[in-house]
């Protein structure tokens, strides 16, 4: 596949995106993965300038890295995701893909050094504990004090990351995001926001 090419006609809708995983895994996408739309705009974003090393903090079954990584093929898209299922349903779809700049990482964030990283792409991955109805699975541990742990972590990471640091936000509370963060662009119903450090 020419890499320079949109997402293959195959895929460039999201429903059409989501038969790359099982049914179950579908029928989550409404609600849990990035949207086509969203995940081309956050990726054009980010990947600004090339060669950027781009970390999707709960990159679910990888969709926005996937998309990313098809886009902007001279950028690197990195996803980690605690949940050992969506990494591997991940994998299986970059296979099938076959992009080699997208990167899946299995494990918790907090694991990680964010200073290894360029920009930022969340999309709400700690709401879940706060969220009890509307939860992926029960596979992990959920509790409000987690929500504020991973809120706290992700600021404190955030702010020491230096000037010109890119950040998209999806369906997000804020929580996570340091007033040094200067919002530059937001969708009409404010889901969607990025930001430049200052």
């Amino acid at each position: 596949m020419h890499r320079n090419l949109p997402v293959p006609t195959i895929y460039n809708t999201d429903a059409a995106f989501d038969w790359l995983y099982p049914e179950r895994i579908q029928l989550l996408s409404r609600r849990h993965w990035t949207p086509l739309g969203v995940a081309r705009k956050a990726a054009h974003f980010l990947s600004h300038g090339g060669n950027r090393k781009i970390l999707d903090i709960g990159s679910g079954v990888g969709k926005f890295c996937l998309v990313g990584a098809i886009y902007y093929p001279d950028s690197t898209f990195y996803g980690v995701e605690q949940r050992q299922e969506l990494y591997h349903h991940a994998l299986a779809a970059k296979k099938v893909i076959k992009v080699e700049n997208a990167v899946f990482i299995h494990g918790n964030f907090t694991k990680l050094d964010l200073d290894e990283y360029d920009n930022f792409y969340f999309y709400n991955s700690f709401f879940e504990n706060l969220d009890k109805g509307d939860r992926i699975d029960h596979e992990i541990e959920y509790s409000s004090s987690l929500y504020v742990y991973y809120s706290r972590y992700l600021y404190r990471a955030l702010e020491n990351r230096p000037s010109g640091t890119r950040l998209v936000t999806f369906h997000s509370l804020g929580d996570e995001v340091p007033s040094s963060y200067q919002l530059v662009d937001a969708s009409e119903d404010f889901l969607y926001k990025s930001y430049i450090k200052r």
